[in-house]
């Protein structure tokens, strides 16, 4: 695994529904690095609107909630994979949990990883170290 502290990533965008995991993720990539800027989004209808209107450059990785109401995760996934514009972005699954059969489709879907999102700060700090120091544009 190439853990070198190159910056790959410049810009994130969080889909999550849940404010309070918004919010912890995002002083989490403060701490593992501070010059990464990350954007968030409450739904998939609004991940979409910033995406086609607010970006002028596009994010690098998208981190993508699971379990959202209206479209859930698996559904966003599919139009971000759809979407000319924004297929070559990365995008992690990020969840309290999984079941093997998500874990199957959301990588058929085009999910290049999955994060079990941890109950521990130090822990949610130390899994974006990690995914962050590899390059998700090649295969890993």
């Amino acid at each position: 695994m190439n853990t070198s502290t190159t910056n790959l990533y410049k810009r994130l965008l969080i889909i999550d529904d849940d404010l309070e995991d918004q919010e912890i993720f995002m002083e989490a990539l403060k701490e593992v690095n501070a010059s990464i800027s990350c954007y968030s989004a409450n739904t998939g209808e609004d991940a979409f609107r910033q995406l086609e209107t607010n970006f002028t450059v596009l994010p690098d990785l998208i981190f993508l909630d699971l379990n959202m109401p209206k479209l859930n995760g698996k559904q966003v996934l599919k139009e971000i994979k759809k979407n000319p514009k924004l297929l070559n972005i990365p995008v992690i699954m990020y969840s309290t949990s999984f079941a093997p059969r998500d874990i199957e489709e959301i990588g058929q879907l085009g999910a290049v990883h999955h994060l079990l999102k941890p109950s521990r700060f130090d822990d949610l700090c130390s899994a974006l170290k990690q995914i962050l120091a590899l390059d998700w544009n090649k295969e890993n």
